[in-house]
């Protein structure tokens, strides 16, 4: 099973591409998925790295919370499963 990581504190440049190096330097990444506006489309600063053995995403985990990245220090750990919402109604 894989494990989901929250990576948030992103400078709003970052790619998915350059989180994805970032990770794989722990082991293999499966997805990358930075965050953005739904209206605007800019990035929210943070993100979602998949990655498929446990131990590899632990590891990655211990070692970059807390790190400087590209001038930011990133806040990174496992992701919760996103809490149910209610359905949006229309702005009518």
């Amino acid at each position: 099973m894989s494990k989901n990581i929250y990576v948030g504190n992103l400078p709003f440049r970052t790619t998915e591409d350059s989180v994805r190096d970032l990770f794989g330097r722990y082991g293999e990444v499966q997805s990358v998925k930075l965050i953005s506006d739904r209206e605007t489309g800019k990035p929210r600063g943070f993100g979602f790295v998949e990655m498929d053995d446990d131990a590899a995403a632990d590891e990655a985990i211990r070692a970059l919370d807390g790190t400087e990245f590209e001038g930011r220090s990133l806040k990174v750990n496992e992701a919760k499963p996103r809490a149910p919402r209610p359905p949006r109604r229309p702005a009518w």
